[in-house]
């Protein structure tokens, strides 16, 4: 499962999980120091805020660094914290920086410290882990119409793939479109599929027609079999499968062009 869905909006249910995680862990951390005096109890709960924020600025920033190149032509498109670009690794450093710089300065804090990070870490990985965030299932086999009238199967021919999932209402998915259209261009060796989420052909045809470039393999999935099968419930969203079929990325929301260049590189 990669997004819950709550009436006509969907949320990337990873990012919730990583929230009551660390909502856990303050919670721990604040009743395990409470007995040790106010000024312990404030030193804790700040020392878990200061670990989430830093670790994410340091996640985020240092895949920016590492894509600067891409984000220099539109610097702004960096806070767009949606597209995906992180570097969890650095977010993880930093987050434990700043939790042992506290423990080292504020000795009182460090068994609530210790004991609310693992727990909310813990908390995050479990239930990630059984609602699915993590799970790759396997591509299904989908014969579907195209936009020109012929039909496909949605299957792996040898090349890694990369399957979007779009509508034409979807402000998300028109946004991110011009990048997944270049992307096309610059990529043969890759096979792009774009599947269309339950709309009639003359919609997405129309609306294709209208657009100032030209996507190649369009698909029609008007029962809307797709989604659900590959765990999501809100769009866009974009798979990376590799020349096996088997999908290797999972991504809910609009890419960004360095985020889409990330995950093309891991896909190769």
């Amino acid at each position: 499962m990669l997004s819950l869905q709550f009436g006509p909006f969907a949320l990337p249910l990873n990012p919730l999980l990583m929230l009551a995680g660390w909502w856990l862990a303050a919670w721990l951390a604040d009743r395990m120091s409470g007995p040790l005096g106010e000024p312990t109890r404030r030193m804790a709960g700040r020392g878990l805020v200061m670990g989430a924020v830093v670790g994410l600025i340091a996640s985020r920033g240092a895949f920016v660094a590492l894509a600067w190149e891409a984000y220099a032509s539109e610097p702004l498109t960096m806070l767009n914290l949606r597209d995906g670009g992180w570097m969890p690794w650095a977010g993880l450093a930093a987050g434990l920086g700043v939790l042992g710089g506290f423990a080292w300065r504020y000795p009182a804090t460090r068994r609530a410290l210790a004991v609310g990070a693992t727990a909310g870490v813990a908390a995050w990985s479990l239930a990630s882990t059984v609602l699915g965030v993590h799970e790759r299932p396997a591509l299904p086999a989908l014969v579907l119409p195209s936009v020109d009238g012929s039909t496909q199967t949605l299957a792996s021919d040898g090349r890694p793939m990369v399957v979007n999932l779009w509508a034409t209402w979807c402000a998300p998915c028109r946004t991110e479109m011009p990048i997944l259209a270049h992307a096309q261009l610059q990529h043969p060796q890759l096979r792009f599929v774009f599947v269309n989420h339950g709309e009639a052909a003359a919609t997405a045809a129309s609306w294709l027609a209208s657009q100032p470039y030209e996507l190649q393999n369009v698909l029609l999935d008007t029962r809307q079999q797709l989604a659900p099968a590959v765990g999501t419930s809100g769009l866009p969203t974009t798979l990376f499968v590799d020349g096996q079929g088997r999908i290797v990325e999972r991504h809910f929301g609009p890419l960004s062009a360095p985020s889409l260049a990330a995950a093309l590189s891991r896909l190769r």
